[in-house]
């Protein structure tokens, strides 16, 4: 791994039984970069974050997240690390402070540096109003932007974010992507699947998998050149989905 490689992946294999999720994989994602993990549903992205983020390891090959093997470090990958998951990961009968302060002990924050950062991140998000009402009560935008930013409550060095804007506004995606940006910018790695081929166009590199393999990777604009496309959509329709077959017609007997 050089200075500037956060995750260094090399000849990764994952197998459920005879079932490969993923298949030799080889890539590198650098400090600050905001990765895009792309590929249609079950194609093996999920695991690879499993993987990634110290909760499964590989059957073969290895990875190096910050420095730390997934096959032989997992628990301390998970100390330097933020995850959003698909599912949302609060507890609604919780408050939006008590959250807060919950996942900050978690993460292992003092007690000081918990109450600074509750008070900056309620600010910061323009939720003041909020801090005392249940997270069951606001609308699913609301609790994505949270959600977000309770993965990097304690600044980790990587954040990884497996379709995190599912199910929200086209508005609120574009807050949700500018709160990536902004963490970025503060040198932590965002790596992030989505379903959204124009929030693909965000990202500094995308790679894009099709049945346990890595296809493609590359900036978004040398991809879009590469094969002739106009969007990064066009570009996955072309490699990540298989042509439709020809039907064949019967002739009805005379």
């Amino acid at each position: 791994m050089t200075n500037n490689t956060v995750i260094s992946v090399r000849n990764l294999v994952k197998k459920f039984g005879n079932f490969t999720a993923n298949d030799n994989l080889n890539f590198e994602v650098f400090k600050g970069e905001i990765f895009g993990f792309l590929g249609a549903n079950g194609a093996g992205k999920t695991t690879t974050i499993r993987i990634l983020s110290g909760l499964s390891v590989p059957t073969s090959g290895d990875a190096l997240v910050a420095g730390f093997s997934a096959l032989h470090q997992p628990e301390e990958i998970k100390k330097i690390i933020g995850y959003m998951c698909q599912k949302f990961s609060l507890y609604e009968d919780l408050t939006v402070r008590e959250n807060i302060m919950l996942y900050g002990g978690i993460y292992g924050l003092n007690r000081k540096l918990i109450k600074e950062r509750t008070n900056d991140l309620l600010e910061k998000l323009n939720f003041g109003a909020y801090g005392n009402k249940l997270i069951a009560s606001l609308p699913l935008g609301l609790k994505q932007k949270l959600a977000f930013s309770v993965a990097v409550l304690h600044e980790p060095e990587i954040v990884f974010l497996d379709e995190p804007t599912g199910g929200v506004d086209p508005v609120t995606r574009r807050q949700f992507w500018e709160m990536i940006y902004e963490t970025a910018s503060r040198g932590i790695t965002v790596f992030v699947t989505t379903h959204y081929m124009d929030e693909a166009e965000y990202c500094d590199r995308i790679s894009i998998m099709n049945e346990g393999s890595i296809v493609a990777l590359d900036t978004p604009a040398n991809l879009k050149k590469q094969y002739d496309a106009e969007s990064v959509e066009e570009v996955f329709v072309k490699i990540a989905r298989p042509p439709i077959p020809h039907k064949f017609v019967l002739k009805q007997e005379e």
